[in-house]
């Protein structure tokens, strides 16, 4: 293990071997990486109660903190840390187009891939928690994605949990694929009819750009396509607290003159390609919709690119539609469809993976709603309100399943709250389980 220091902090590097299939414990294995956080002045304590950090994606390691930032501060208070690079994350055995090949062909490749969901993540952390509080149960706290695996740990492992606390993270229970995006795009043109509520010019912006892709689509820097519908994926950023603003500097420059007309600048572009590009984080592509598969025995078939389907549905969003009249192009938000495959050279050797995964119909289920009504772990979970990434109305469902559950419903933050609103997000959470508020 490697030790190191940052202001105020003391990091350790600790590193793990888990089943690859816990089903097969003797089969072959993978790697995990954790980064354990303590305060400097708690460093030789040996009574701190142990946190894991779950983060969101799914398909991202666990954010890269310099010094006490966000909720850490918070948290390293009383607790000793650890942030945890989930399976195909970080600097955990890594699975991406250069390492999936190893795997074989496609069919292969979404095999491997299918032991990378909550079901396995939480099987990891119970290894990693025996071995590291020598069986004491520790603190969860998971946002987004990471809540689905807390949620998933109260189902199926609750003895290992002293607390639970969730942030923008209580999923439904029972929602299909189809269902969660049937809920999400209402959000998501609220999202966007409150965003150009606020930059009235962004209309006429957006128009513009997507009528220029229409006509040319555009090379990225570093390879890629821009197309009309993944321009319109940039209103992912409009879930974030600070998304809107950062949309409009964005889209407010888009333009340079050349001898040939107007184009899209090249500061424009690789601004844009570092917001769409997913070859930081493979895996939120490619496991996506797998996330809300249980199979069909809870109602749920193949997810066969469910937002894909579900967004015919709502014809606000057709982008040539809307260049015939004067409105605005609405932008999509958190969602995946089949052309992220063709425009993205992170994602393109994985088309045929994600289309393996997609026919798949024999997932497990993930949540055991008599063991959650029967909890006795103490849970609180933030809930935004309109959330644009987690429907509101299915956590609030799943709050009402979970004995003993205490929500705290704001919107005063979005999406990212725990991250946006330093340490008072926690310092709430922890509030409500310990009965202070």
């Amino acid at each position: 293990m490697s030790t190191y220091r940052q202001p105020e902090l003391v990091l350790t590097d600790r590193h793990y071997t888990v089943p690859l299939d816990h089903a097969r414990p003797d089969g072959e294995t993978i790697e995990l990486y954790g980064r354990e956080v303590v305060a400097r002045d708690k460093a030789d304590r040996n009574d701190l109660p142990w946190l894991l950090y779950l983060e969101g994606g799914p398909g991202f390691g666990a954010r890269r903190f310099i010094g006490p930032q966000a909720w850490l501060g918070r948290a390293v208070r009383e607790f000793r840390v650890l942030l945890l690079d989930q399976r195909g994350t970080g600097r955990s055995t890594p699975a991406n187009r250069q390492t999936l090949p190893l795997r074989g062909t496609p069919r292969g490749q979404a095999a491997y891939l299918a032991h990378f969901r909550a079901d396995s993540i939480v099987k990891d952390c119970e290894l990693i928690r025996r071995e590291l509080t020598g069986g004491a149960p520790w603190t969860v706290l998971g946002q987004s994605f990471g809540g689905f695996c807390a949620t998933h740990y109260l189902s199926t492992a609750p003895e290992g949990l002293a607390t639970v606390l969730i942030t923008g993270g209580l999923p439904s229970l029972g929602a299909t694929a189809d269902e969660v995006y049937r809920a999400a795009y209402p959000r998501i043109l609220r999202k966007n009819e409150a965003h150009y509520a606020r930059y009235p010019d962004d209309v006429e912006r957006v128009r513009a750009i997507v009528a220029h892709l229409q006509e040319r689509p555009a090379a990225l820097p570093g390879g890629g396509t821009l197309t009309p519908e993944a321009f319109q994926s940039l209103g992912i950023l409009l879930g974030t607290g600070q998304g809107t603003h950062q949309l409009h500097l964005l889209l407010e420059d888009a333009f340079v003159p050349t001898p040939a007309g107007p184009a899209l600048s090249d500061a424009f572009l690789e601004a844009v390609r570092a917001q769409l590009s997913f070859a930081g984080h493979p895996l939120y592509a490619v496991l996506h919709e797998a996330i809300y598969a249980q199979g069909p025995g809870h109602g749920h078939g193949a997810t066969d690119w469910a937002a894909e389907r579900v967004r015919a549905e709502f014809p606000a969003f057709d982008a040539a539609k809307a260049l015939t009249g004067d409105g605005p192009v609405m932008l999509t938000g958190e969602s995946i469809h089949p052309w992220h495959f063709a425009t993205d050279p992170a994602l393109a050797p994985l088309r045929e993976t994600a289309e393996h995964l997609a026919a798949r119909a024999d997932w497990a289920p993930l949540y055991d709603p008599a063991r959650l009504a029967a909890n006795e772990v103490p849970v609180a979970a933030a809930v935004y309100h309109d959330d644009m990434y987690v429907d509101t109305a299915h956590s609030l469902r799943t709050a009402r399943t979970i004995r003993g559950l205490r929500t705290w419903v704001t919107d005063e933050f979005e999406h990212d709250g725990v991250r946006a609103g330093g340490p008072r997000v926690l310092d709430r959470l922890l509030a409500l389980v310990r009965d202070e508020v």
